[in-house]
């Protein structure tokens, strides 16, 4: 069912001011020679004189008109435009990079600006507020995503000159071993966060005290900064690599992976307990009451009844923790743990953002792949969303 559409839609006719604005006043993107020089802003009336500039502002123009009267046929134009635009943004770098890259110097490159950043925000949030605005479920917004990155990925032949494009092609194997180190980390300290958590949570319900000495240690490892606890870790960690044969052979050290998943882990817990121990304690006992007096035995409660309406929450804390977890990994470059922090740090090092891009970028696109996914998965199983869907 469509919200109501008879007042002007306030969001998208401010998003299409800051398109605008930024189109017209923030540079497009940035000239340099080389890798080395620092790039000119090059805005986009110099890259396609002011006619050109001009011409790109009645597809905006046409959005404000749609949001200004809105319907549902209207929106539903409004949804096509912006996508078309948002597909359309690589075609503008390209179209730049051809007008004013000197084909003479092959190590020339352009970088992103401000306008580029700054529309591809403004557009993605109008797919968004306009898929809410027709009420389109998850799978819609996961095909419109497909849409913009297949578009985008078949602009690739022409963003050449492109400077985050000519870092990830000289590292593009180093690139999908970071892939996998970042998603392997992630992936083992949730895991085992979860099976841990879901251990603690239960000992913390049978036991009052187990609950309040486990929520100190768990907070106290939370108000540890992260590069202390790697800190705190190397030397145990070093002792034990040196002194005991069968850590060694499993390739723990100060350094490297160990320190960091257990890190990982210790950040995670925090969430995972607290949304476990809330999710199952939050059970109505009358539902419990009921499930007993139909003869259940203790474990077929828990495993049938408890367990399957605690799940929504506890997937929420699989949520929490994922996307967290994600951005942490990052910082575990610094410890030789690898993963995709190692391009932030590394370009960070050698004043190179576009290389500081090719490692920040995939950790967004992953924390908002778990966040959308889990979020859905969550909506699915939770019983109350399921029977307002289904009224």
């Amino acid at each position: 069912m469509h919200r109501d559409v008879s007042t002007p839609n306030r969001v998208l006719l401010a998003l299409t001011l800051v398109a605008v604005a930024a189109w017209l006043l923030l540079p497009l993107a940035s000239l340099a020679p080389n890798r080395i020089v620092p790039g000119t802003p090059l805005h986009a009336h110099e890259a396609f004189g002011w006619a050109g500039a001009l011409a790109a502002l009645p597809g905006l123009f046409g959005l404000a008109a749609l949001a200004w009267r809105p319907s549902a046929r209207r929106l539903w134009l409004a949804l096509a435009l912006a996508m078309l635009l948002l597909m359309g943004l690589p075609a503008w770098l390209a179209l730049a990079a051809a007008l004013t890259i000197d084909p003479s110097q092959p190590q020339a490159r352009m970088g992103l600006g401000a306008a580029f950043w700054l529309l591809l925000f403004c557009l993605a949030l109008m797919v968004i507020e306009l898929r809410s605005r027709l009420a389109l479920g998850a799978v819609a917004g996961w095909l419109l995503g497909a849409l913009v990155l297949a578009a985008w990925w078949l602009a690739t032949p022409w963003l050449e000159p492109l400077a985050l494009w000519r870092e990830y092609q000289g590292r593009s194997d180093q690139f999908a071993g970071a892939v996998v180190d970042h998603l392997l980390l992630v992936g083992g300290a949730v895991g085992t966060s979860l099976v841990l958590g879901t251990g603690i949570a239960l000992a913390m319900r049978r036991h009052t005290g187990v609950e309040r000495i486990g929520f100190t240690v768990l907070n106290f490892l939370q108000t540890i900064p992260s590069l202390a606890l790697f800190g705190l870790l190397l030397a145990p960690l070093a002792w034990l690599s040196a002194n005991v044969g069968w850590v060694h052979a499993l390739g723990i050290r100060g350094i490297g992976w160990a320190p960091a998943f257990l890190a990982l882990l210790g950040y995670s817990l925090l969430p995972m307990v607290r949304n476990t121990f809330v999710a199952l304690s939050g059970v109505d006992p009358g539902v419990l009451e009921s499930a007993r007096g139909m003869g259940m035995s203790r474990g077929q409660v828990f495993w049938q009844v408890r367990l399957p309406l605690a799940l929504p929450v506890v997937l929420e804390g699989v949520r929490i923790t994922t996307v967290q977890a994600i951005g942490l990994t990052a910082v575990a470059a610094l410890i030789g743990a690898g993963g995709l922090g190692t391009f932030i740090f590394q370009g960070l090092g050698q004043a190179a953002m576009d290389l500081v891009l090719l490692g920040a970028l995939p950790i967004l696109a992953m924390a908002l792949a778990a966040d959308s996914l889990l979020g859905a998965l969550t909506r699915r199983l939770d019983p109350r969303l399921a029977s307002g869907a289904s009224a």
